[in-house]
């Protein structure tokens, strides 16, 4: 067995347990989507049981979004040269695109997690969180609102709130919300972040209670 080998039954697995839940999912089944004579047992060569299976999957999601996270972050700087509103725009592409990266882990996170509060405490911390403070280190660090005393964390959350509600309201109602195609969507999106360039209404932000 290769480690090419457990790749795949953490992929199938994953997919699996989206399209059918973790509980009608069974190791055979998985076994039989990664390649592997079902019911022989080629899976626990690799894992010890089906929930060790899934909790490699989301390790594994958490550990690409936060390498995900630090790349952007760290290539933030090479578009300084373009216009804010197309800064933003290309934020929120870029989390619409990384909800549809991870609808499979999605899925299963709203199906089935309630019955694994500990691995909804890992992607809490591992992927949910990371991506909201990225959001907001992103948000902070560009040069139009330097020295604004704004709370970045609550206005991430915001602006991230608005693209994961987006994407899940599309996702399991089939449609956006009010038929809002994606271009609309992002485009009203920047225009809220351009809302936050410092100007002479701007509104004074009460302190943190």
């Amino acid at each position: 067995m290769t480690s090419s080998t457990r790749e795949r039954i953490v992929a199938e697995s994953l997919r699996l347990f989206a399209e059918r839940g973790y509980a009608a999912t069974s190791v055979a089944e998985i076994e039989a989507a990664a390649g592997l004579s079902p019911g022989a047992g080629g899976l626990y060569r690799h894992f010890r049981s089906k929930e060790e299976v899934l909790a490699s999957a989301i390790r594994e999601h958490i550990e690409r979004t936060r390498k995900q996270v630090n790349d952007v972050l760290a290539g933030a700087s090479a578009y300084e040269d373009r216009p804010l509103h197309v800064r933003l725009k290309m934020t929120c592409h870029a989390g619409l695109a990384k909800m549809r990266e991870e609808q499979d882990l999605i899925r299963v996170l709203f199906r089935d997690l309630d019955q694994f509060p500990n691995l909804v405490a890992e992607m809490r911390e591992g992927i949910v969180n990371p991506l909201y403070d990225g959001i907001a280190a992103w948000l902070s660090a560009q040069p139009e609102f330097a020295g604004a005393d704004e709370d970045w964390p609550a206005i991430a959350s915001i602006l991230g709130g608005a693209v994961v509600n987006y994407w899940l309201a599309n996702e399991s109602m089939y449609e956006p919300p009010t038929r809002i195609d994606e271009k609309r969507f992002v485009e009203s999106w920047a225009r809220l972040g351009m809302g936050l360039v410092a100007g002479p209404d701007r509104l004074p932000r009460e302190p943190a209670s």
